[in-house]
């Protein structure tokens, strides 16, 4: 919520919550599109990715699309997607690119 607060995002831009409403197939290949893995969308702080023995698995691309798609904490967040570009991360530096490209004038 705090970096959500820090962007100061317009009133007309969409938030999912992804705990309640699940991501999509279509939303996650979406988001693959515009960028260069699925695992660059995959969060390996997750509780589960630990739990699972998943660093010691050799995971393919469409080992960490499935994993997304089964279990909400497997995505990378927040993702911001803004004019064709996707945001993922809560890095200090993905954070200030994402302020900058949705408030650029």
């Amino acid at each position: 919520m705090r970096i959500i607060s820090d962007l100061n995002l317009p009133k007309d831009f969409i938030l999912q919550d992804i705990k309640t409403e699940p991501i999509a197939k279509a939303q996650i290949e979406a988001m693959r599109s515009l960028t260069d893995s699925y695992e660059s969308l995959f969060s390996k702080r997750a509780r589960l990715y630990k739990e699972l023995g998943l660093k010691e698995k050799s995971l393919s691309e469409d080992d960490y699309k499935n994993y997304i798609l089964e279990h909400y904490t497997f995505l990378k967040r927040p993702v911001v997607i803004y004019n064709n570009k996707i945001f993922i991360g809560n890095s200090k530096k993905m954070v200030e690119a994402a302020k900058f490209a949705i408030h650029e004038k």
